[in-house]
Parts: structure tokens; C-alpha cells; sequence
């Protein structure tokens, strides 16, 4: 039987991500149509994503079975809050480096969702 703490874990972590793609795609929004509104939305949601999560992560027991991969998926979390920060940072720094700011945010979740595989 899978562990439901992975389960849930993987929820949120995916639903994390998610997040933060669509926060970097709002802040490369060029043109003249106003961002979608799931779009948005979705940015909007980091904040309760992340919460859910560290509050997953901290009632973790790594004694247990499966404990590996729930150290692996808190790491990416980490790594995630981590990333978030930079990239507010960045922008709040220097506006005008915003783009890149976002690419490197994605090329952060990139590189976890590539990782994703192990969480099993």
C-alpha cells in the first residue's frame, strides 16, 4: 500500500510548481491582452501551496518507511521556497532583469519536476 503522506506530499509539491510556472509566465506577460484570469489565479495560489506544504513537511516522521522519499520531496520544497525567494528578490532589485529572473525560476522547478520520478 503507498504511503498517503507521499501522496498528499506529490499533490502538493506538483500544485506548488504549478504555482510557480504561472507566477514566472505572469511576469514575462508581454503584449496587449490582460493575463488570463486561471493564469493568475494560479499564481496567486504559491502562497497557500507553500503553507500546505511546510505544514506537511514538518509533522514528517523519518523514521518511517518511505522515509526517503519524504526527505527527497522536503528537499525539493526547500529548494522551491529557496527559488521563489530569489526570484522576488531579483525582481524587487532590479526590475528590469524580471525575464531572467523567471527563467531561472523555471529552469529551478524544471530541474525538480525532473527529479519528481524518485518520489515513489
Amino acid at each position: 500500500m503507498k504511503d498517503t503522506r507521499i501522496v498528499e506530499f506529490r499533490k502538493l509539491l506538483n500544485a506548488l510548481m504549478e504555482s510557480l510556472v504561472a507566477t514566472a509566465r505572469v511576469s514575462r506577460w508581454e503584449g496587449p491582452d490582460a493575463v488570463p484570469a486561471p493564469l493568475r489565479e494560479s499564481a496567486s495560489k504559491f502562497p497557500h501551496h507553500l503553507e500546505a506544504a511546510k505544514r506537511l513537511a514538518s509533522g514528517i516522521d523519518t523514521g518511517r518507511p518511505a522515509a526517503a522519499s519524504l526527505k527527497a520531496m522536503s528537499g525539493a520544497l526547500g529548494r522551491l521556497d529557496a527559488a521563489h525567494l530569489a526570484y522576488r528578490r531579483r525582481i524587487d532589485e532590479a526590475p528590469a532583469e524580471s525575464r531572467e529572473a523567471a527563467l531561472d525560476l523555471d529552469a529551478e522547478v524544471d530541474a525538480i519536476k525532473g527529479e519528481s520520478a524518485s518520489w515513489v
